[in-house]
């Protein structure tokens, strides 16, 4: 089997600090409001960025999160470093005082890859009840105009739970609105503060996932974050294959209603990451997970070689060869889904067991073909 990440990941993402001014009800880094203790320093960051470099040619694409990542006083430096080392670079920062017109031209000057920013609702008060911030929504518009006013990539994540997921078609016509070209929707895991009676059933993100193959025919690349079976519900809508119920008529009327019939082809690619297949996460503290919902530590950064545990640590290369149990295991899907290590864990405390979320896999229907 070709395993497309088995050398290098495509993304490094770095929670460069657990501060954050926001105090979001989903959040899986449980920011505070001030820095925390053990922090990776200025020049613990910079040896992180070589370690990423030290990957070869092609590195991959450093994500500086958080937390709010512009919360670092040492934020420009950092990225000024990564970029004097060939590593290009995403940001993701928290929609606060500190993102203002200032600091997305630095951002821009300095070279940053893209930016990515939340919008969970295009209901203002519902992202406000999110991030528990009022006002959040209005300066989150106001951001993703100022950034790509300047040019900068502006990617929009939102988070899909029961509080959001029918307002989904108002949503993605306002991202379409606002120029957006990437739309990323994270599906709620148990972590953090995530464990709050927000998650959906199976079949629920089945239709939302085959709402998604639809927006994705609208002109803008939609991936999902802990969703990987979107891509084996899209190889079946090419085929035909369609297991659909009542909220996907609800989201699906909504949506020829505000856009139209979509008349391009499905943006959701036939193969994308898993967590340790294609992206491995370090924290404020420098340690190393598959993923930043996957709390299954595999060294530190401090004195650990990113790449070798990347590339050697078994539970990657587990991950990578799709070694899983249950149905996921067996599944026809398994190379191009995967499905969620990170919710694997957090239901059964094994991360190569069955992702519960997808159908087949909760026993909802039978394996895929």
């Amino acid at each position: 089997m070709s395993i497309p990440f088995e050398n290098k990941p495509m993304l490094v993402f770095w929670e460069t600090t657990k501060a954050c001014p926001l105090n979001c009800v989903h959040c899986r880094a449980e920011a505070i409001r001030n820095p925390g203790p053990g922090e990776l320093d200025t020049e613990e960051g910079k040896n992180l960025i070589d370690n990423i470099a030290g990957f070869g040619e092609h590195s991959p694409v450093l994500v500086m999160t958080g937390g709010d990542p512009l919360s670092r006083a040492d934020i420009y430096e950092l990225i000024g470093y990564a970029k004097s080392k060939g590593v290009n670079v995403a940001v993701s920062p928290a929609v606060s005082e500190n993102l203002n017109e200032k600091a997305i031209g630095r951002l821009k000057q300095l070279g940053v890859h893209s930016i990515s920013i939340s919008l969970d609702s295009a209901n203002g008060d519902v992202h406000d009840s999110i991030r528990q911030v009022e006002g959040t929504y209005n300066r989150t518009l106001e951001a993703i105009r100022m950034a790509e006013s300047t040019g900068i990539d502006v990617q929009v994540n939102s988070v899909v739970m029961k509080d959001t997921v029918e307002g989904l078609p108002e949503l993605l016509s306002l991202v379409k609105g606002l120029g957006i070209r990437t739309w990323e929707v994270f599906f709620i895991i148990p972590i953090g503060r995530g464990n709050m009676g927000q998650d959906m059933e199976p079949q629920e993100y089945e239709d939302v996932c085959n709402f998604l193959y639809d927006a994705s025919r609208y002109g803008i690349v939609i991936r999902s974050v802990e969703g990987p079976f979107i891509r084996r519900v899209a190889a079946q809508r090419k085929d035909g294959i369609q297991h659909t119920s009542k909220l996907y008529d609800i989201l699906h009327d909504k949506l020829l209603a505000r856009m139209g019939k979509p008349e391009g082809q499905s943006s959701i690619g036939s193969r994308g990451t898993l967590d340790g297949d294609g992206i491995v996460f370090v924290s404020s503290s420098g340690d190393i997970y598959p993923g930043g919902f996957l709390p299954i530590r595999l060294g530190n950064a401090r004195k650990d070689s990113l790449a070798k545990v990347y590339r050697e640590n078994e539970l990657l290369n587990s991950i990578r060869q799709r070694a899983l149990a249950g149905k996921c295991g067996i599944c026809a899907y398994s190379s191009a889904c995967g499905g969620s290590r990170a919710r694997a864990y957090s239901r059964f405390g094994d991360p190569l067991a069955p992702d519960t979320a997808c159908i087949y896999a909760a026993g909802n229907t039978e394996i895929a073909p």
